[in-house]
């Protein structure tokens, strides 16, 4: 009887250990997989990812990972769309606050400026009087708006050859 028990016990606890949840190493907390995801989240942008392919990419059970989710948007960092994915019901995890691009800053002159140190708002040198800053505003005005009208003429090339695809697909099924 001594023997069987103590083989129960044995059998218990090596199930315990396999079936021990995947996503919750011994070195690996709650907080470390939160952060692991948001940092997942946020890498994908404005679209966000759909939280079924984040599990998968992390080994997470959809349990865990759920949990995680919440935890995620309770603190006002990401929100839950709920989508519907081949079939079924997912939701895409979106991240609130997305890291702030510094390119629009890095041809700023005052980080070269030899004169940097003197420059006050009220001062003989100013960022309000300086040609150079004013000269990078306006350069960096004029290349945004040369992208929006390339933008608008891509998006005038896609509407005209979806209208052109339409006429053909329309001629197409009036021929036959």
């Amino acid at each position: 009887m001594y023997c069987c028990k103590q083989l129960f016990i044995g059998l218990y606890k090596l199930i315990l250990l396999v079936s021990k949840d995947k996503s919750m190493d011994r070195g690996e907390s709650i907080e470390d997989l939160t952060s692991k995801v948001f940092k997942l989240i946020v890498e994908q942008g404005k679209e966000g990812i759909l939280q079924s392919r984040l599990w998968k990419e992390l080994n997470l059970t959809s349990r865990d990972g759920s949990r995680i989710a919440m935890r995620l948007e309770k603190r006002g960092l990401v929100t839950r769309q709920r989508v519907l994915e081949n079939g079924r019901w997912t939701y895409r995890l979106i991240a609130l606050r997305l890291p702030l691009d510094t390119r629009s800053i890095e041809g700023a002159p005052c980080i070269t400026c030899s004169i940097e140190s003197m420059c006050t708002p009220d001062g003989s040198v100013s960022p309000n009087t300086c040609r150079l800053i004013e000269s990078w505003v306006m350069l960096e005005y004029m290349k945004s708006k040369e992208k929006e009208v390339e933008e608008v003429k891509n998006e005038e090339v896609n509407a005209d050859n979806n209208s052109n695809d339409k006429e053909v697909l329309s001629e197409q099924e009036s021929a036959s």
